[in-house]
């Protein structure tokens, strides 16, 4: 029994990982039909893994089954990005607040750290360097709030929000909100942090219902 837990833990989760940085990154596009014995050759895994992987990206809303021996990845409806929108600014605004009023020096040299390195990525002009280091300071952010229930709804989200991050056609006014929003927790001014949060969860939501559904 000791032999099976690699298999069913580590090498679900790269294989997870790994399907979800696809789509995330549309090397596998809305409609693209998933094999299991196909992934599992790509991975160099069993099937069992792979259709572990499978069930967890259903869960997170990446890929859909459409009849018993078919499952794709889902296209994205305008409803599906308004409701998680929803999500991020009932959640992301407390986040904000709850991390302004909580945060150590230690946690804010770390957000100082991952907006500069978003500042870089926001330079260098590569989507998916950017979405990973957009995400990781909003995922600082929740670390900072320490509640473990925010936490645990907002990591269910984490991979659909990388998305919506790469979806950003100007990502310099996105850095300077984040830099706002880095100052105001920094001065422990949790009803500023919550408004320039909301601010930022709105102007983000019109940029990407615009780019996503436009026409």
């Amino acid at each position: 029994m000791g032999g099976t837990a690699p298999e069913g833990g580590w090498l679900r989760d790269q294989v997870c990982e790994g399907l979800r940085d696809r789509i995330i990154t549309g090397r596998l596009k809305p409609g693209d039909r998933l094999v299991e014995r196909d992934v599992a050759e790509d991975f160099g895994v069993s099937r069992v893994p792979v259709r572990e992987a499978i069930r967890i990206l259903i869960g997170e809303g990446f890929l859909q089954t459409v009849s018993q021996r078919r499952i794709v990845v889902r296209e994205m409806t305008r409803q599906d990005v308004e409701n998680l929108f929803d999500m991020r600014e009932a959640l992301e605004v407390l986040a904000v607040r709850r991390a302004a009023e909580r945060r150590t020096p230690t946690e804010l040299d770390t957000l100082a750290r991952l907006l500069a390195r978003a500042r870089t990525a926001t330079d260098s002009g590569g989507p998916e360097l950017l979405s990973r280091a957009n995400a990781a300071f909003h995922t600082q952010i929740v670390r900072m709030s320490r509640n473990d229930l925010l936490m645990t709804a907002l990591e269910s989200l984490e991979g659909r929000l990388r998305w919506l991050f790469q979806q950003v056609d100007d990502p310099g006014p996105l850095w300077e909100e984040h830099r706002l929003l880095y100052e105001a927790i920094a001065a422990a001014d949790a009803d500023a942090a919550a408004d320039h949060a909301l601010h930022h969860v709105r102007h983000y939501r019109e940029v990407a219902v615009r780019l996503l559904f436009a026409g």
